[in-house]
């Protein structure tokens, strides 16, 4: 009424003001874009850069426990990162399912602990961590965004994932060679790759790729076991670093009586890195699984475990660290095997014919110059130091070995776990108390408490530990408590130090007295000094 009284139009609702206000804006919008620096032309590159719709842009920031609980693991907490390793280590989360979930697709988790696990896959899974990472750094120039980040990302991925895969196809049907929606190579019996490899069929298949059986037609009715890589840039990467790895093993071992799988042949195929190798028998760990997990016997026990020694050795003494030890990774020569009749046990039993084994899958391997990245290994044989982010070196392959000797000789896990703070537990209650400089050093204080480790014994996790470990000794059979038995288990307690400056050396581990009792024909190395004393 005032304004009307005066003579003047009246000016004042609300919706009148931010009309005009975005028409100057505006105005003065195009004025700028010829004198601003472009970060500030990407922030105002919308018409909802006003104030008028700042509260639409603001998020609330994710709290602590969000960031603890997805990126506040190790991988994103490294200041040192090697980005030709990077595609590798995707695939270590630390996962925290419930011990009686179902099978995700992952890790298959057993109400029992004396029942061994099912495995992972034959290579890890890739996460989608780095996209993440890369969608952070630039997300300062793009905050005119008002929909939800986590959908929209989502979705623009498989989008991307789709039409890559379209295009992929599309152009392998226009060469000639076809990939599916995954990036497999798609192959028929009777195909003929590189002029020379004729596939047979499929000898097993991973997240990496498929392993295909194939004739070698330049020597006759040889067989090989031909690694296809998909056909995805992370996947080509980690070839090419296994590639490296073994030509040189090859260059210094050209015989292969380093007990190291050899590569007979590698080459690109139309976009898919191609590995081939000699055919090999099952893994240790699928034949334990086929023989319904019962151990191995004694015998079977030491051949094996010398074998692995001794590879490993090979491998230190070129000052390369395998850090992917487990018993997926150790394959028969053959796994042809015999049943014979257990009378006590009232059973059928296994019993592979040739205990000869072959070491495989180099893709992790390091060498001492290259980086270290901060996590390896598979978690039940991931050593102490590799836990707690101390660094490690050579040692972490002794440890892994002391953890799959034990397996042999019992058919199931020393540690069956996939969380860190239960992990510690374990250690604690099977090795005993940590040593309180590494304590001290670790940045991981929160799993420790007065120089032990924090856990409640009374919480679920708690109770498992309780019921289901104990000290490493307690699990020889009684009923075969002779003197080799006490020399296996001294030589895992010393493959198993906490240290890795005070653990056990891989020449010393050769020349332990377990060992002595070893096949002529079966030794390998030459003893440097006489056994090893036992300890504690």
């Amino acid at each position: 009424m005032y304004g009307e009284e005066r003579g003047r139009p009246r000016f004042g609702t609300n919706w009148q003001k931010v009309i005009i206000v975005e028409f100057l804006f505006g105005k003065v919008r195009d004025f700028l874009t010829t004198t601003m620096p472009r970060s500030y032309h990407r922030q105002c590159s919308t018409s909802r850069y006003s104030n008028h719709y700042r509260h639409r842009r603001r998020r609330r920031s994710p709290s602590k426990h969000y960031y603890d609980d997805k990126y506040g693991s190790h991988r994103y907490r490294s200041r040192s990162r090697d980005r030709r390793r990077e595609y590798y280590y995707d695939g270590y989360h630390e996962y925290d399912y419930c011990r009686n979930s179902p099978p995700r697709g992952v890790v298959y988790y057993d109400e029992d602990y004396y029942i061994p696990r099912e495995r992972e896959e034959l290579s890890c899974n890739y996460s989608r961590s780095s996209d993440y990472r890369r969608s952070r750094r630039h997300r300062k120039h793009r905050r005119h965004h008002s929909q939800s980040k986590s959908s929209g990302r989502s979705r623009r991925e498989e989008r991307s994932a789709r039409e890559e895969g379209r295009s992929r196809r599309e152009e392998g049907k226009s060469r000639g060679v076809i990939d599916d929606e995954d990036g497999h190579l798609v192959y028929h019996p009777g195909d003929i790759l590189q002029a020379r490899y004729e596939v047979v069929g499929t000898l097993g298949e991973g997240t990496f790729g498929k392993v295909i059986d194939c004739k070698d037609l330049h020597s006759g009715s040889n067989h090989v076991a031909l690694k296809v890589i998909k056909n995805i840039d992370k996947y080509k990467e980690a070839a090419k670093l296994e590639i490296n790895v073994l030509t040189k093993l090859l260059h210094r071992d050209p015989d292969g009586k380093s007990l190291c799988v050899r590569m007979l042949d590698w080459f690109d195929y139309h976009g898919h890195m191609c590995l081939a190798f000699e055919v090999l028998g099952l893994s240790v760990f699928d034949f334990l699984k086929d023989n319904n997990y019962l151990p191995y016997p004694m015998d079977h026990v030491r051949h094996i475990s010398y074998q692995l020694c001794y590879a490993v050795k090979f491998m230190h003494d070129m000052k390369l660290t395998h850090t992917d030890l487990k018993p997926e990774n150790i394959l028969f020569v053959s796994s042809e095997y015999e049943i014979r009749y257990n009378p006590s046990k009232k059973r059928d039993e296994k019993t592979v014919r040739c205990s000869d084994i072959r070491l495989i899958d180099f893709g992790s391997a390091t060498f001492d110059h290259e980086h270290h990245s901060t996590i390896v290994s598979t978690r039940h044989y991931r050593a102490l130091e590799v836990l707690l982010e101390l660094g490690w070196d050579q040692a972490c392959d002794v440890w892994s070995i002391g953890a799959i000797m034990f397996e042999l000789y019992t058919g199931f896990t020393l540690f069956q776990t996939h969380d860190n703070r239960e992990h510690l537990a374990m250690m604690e209650v099977i090795l005993g108390p940590m040593p309180s400089s590494m304590i001290r050093k670790t940045r991981k204080q929160k799993y420790f408490y007065h120089s032990g480790v924090d856990w409640d014994r009374n919480s679920s996790s708690g109770r498992y530990v309780r019921e289901n470990c104990k000290p490493l000794r307690h699990y020889m059979r009684s009923s075969r408590s002779t003197e080799e038995l006490h020399l296996l288990f001294d030589l895992i307690e010393l493959m198993l130090e906490y240290d890795p400056a005070k653990r056990i050396t891989l020449q010393e581990v050769l020349d332990h007295p377990y060992f002595d009792d070893l096949a002529g024909h079966h030794r390998l190395h030459s003893p440097l000094r006489k056994s090893h004393s036992l300890s504690r």
